[in-house]
C-alpha cells in the first residue's frame, strides 16, 4: 500500500507500537493480544488491528502478535532496520544534550558530525566526535553519506542553515529552531517545537486543577445539605 494513504495519526503511532513492543521483548514476553496491547498504548484494542491492517496485518485468530516479528515489521516500516547516518547543527547545550544521546543509535541513528558558527567550540568532542565550523560542511557532505541533519540554532539563522543544507543534497531536516522552515516538496521536515509541547502539558495540569476543584466544590457543597 501507498504510504500516502496511511494517515499521519497511524504514522505517529508506529513508534510508540515499536517502543512497547521493544519492551515487552525485554520482559520476555513472546506473543500478545490486541487486547493487551490496548491496555499498554492506551487505544483500543480495535484501533490497533486497525492500525496494523494497513500494513498487512500480522496478527492471528486467536494467537495475538508475534512480538519480535511485529517489533521487526514495524522496524522496517520506520525504515529504522537500516542505518541513517546523520549530523548536528548547533553544538550548544541542546546539540550537545542529543549528541549525548545514545538510544538514537539503539534506533538506527548514527551521528556523523557536529558542526557550529562559534570558533571557542571548534575542535571540541562530543562523544568522541569533533566540533566543526560551519564553512566545512558542503566538503563534509560531498565526503560522507548524511542522511538526516538536526537544526539546534537560533531562529535567526535557521533558514540560512536550511539552505545550505539543502544546497548540498540533505533531504530530511529534524528542526528544533523556533520556526518553521518553508522547503522544496522533495525535502522532509520534522519540526519540534519544546515551548509548544510544554504548553500542551501546561493547558492540560490547568484543565485538572479545575476539574478537580470543581469536583471538591460539588463535594463540600453535598456535605453541607440537609
Amino acid at each position: 500500500m501507498d504510504a500516502k494513504e496511511i494517515s499521519k495519526a497511524v504514522i505517529k503511532r508506529l513508534p510508540r507500537y515499536y517502543r512497547y513492543l521493544g519492551e515487552l521483548m525485554e520482559e520476555n514476553v513472546e506473543r500478545i493480544s490486541s487486547n493487551d496491547l490496548s491496555k499498554k498504548m492506551r487505544v483500543t484494542a480495535s484501533q490497533i488491528r486497525q492500525d496494523l491492517n494497513n500494513f498487512g496485518g500480522f496478527g492471528q485468530q486467536g494467537y495475538g502478535y508475534n512480538v519480535r516479528y511485529l517489533y521487526t515489521e514495524i522496524g522496517k516500516i520506520l525504515g529504522v532496520d537500516s542505518v541513517h547516518p546523520m549530523i548536528i547543527l548547533g553544538a550548544g547545550n541542546l546539540g550537545q544534550a542529543l549528541a549525548n544521546y545514545v538510544d538514537f543509535e539503539k534506533r538506527g541513528f548514527r551521528l556523523v558530525g557536529i558542526f557550529d558558527v562559534n570558533p571557542v567550540l571548534e575542535g571540541m568532542a562530543v562523544r568522541g566526535i569533533e566540533i566543526q565550523m560551519i564553512h566545512e560542511l558542503p566538503f563534509f557532505l560531498r565526503e560522507n553519506q548524511v542522511d538526516i541533519a538536526i537544526l539546534t540554532l537560533p531562529k535567526n539563522r535557521a533558514r540560512e542553515m536550511a539552505q545550505l543544507l539543502i544546497d548540498n543534497g540533505i533531504k530530511a531536516i529534524w528542526n528544533f529552531a523556533h520556526i518553521d522552515l518553508d522547503t522544496p516538496d522533495d525535502v522532509i521536515v520534522e519540526n519540534v517545537h519544546l515551548s509548544e509541547s510544554l504548553m500542551t502539558l501546561s493547558y492540560n495540569l490547568s484543565q485538572y486543577r479545575r476539574e478537580h476543584v470543581n469536583r471538591a466544590g460539588e463535594d463540600g457543597d453535598g456535605g453541607n445539605r440537609l
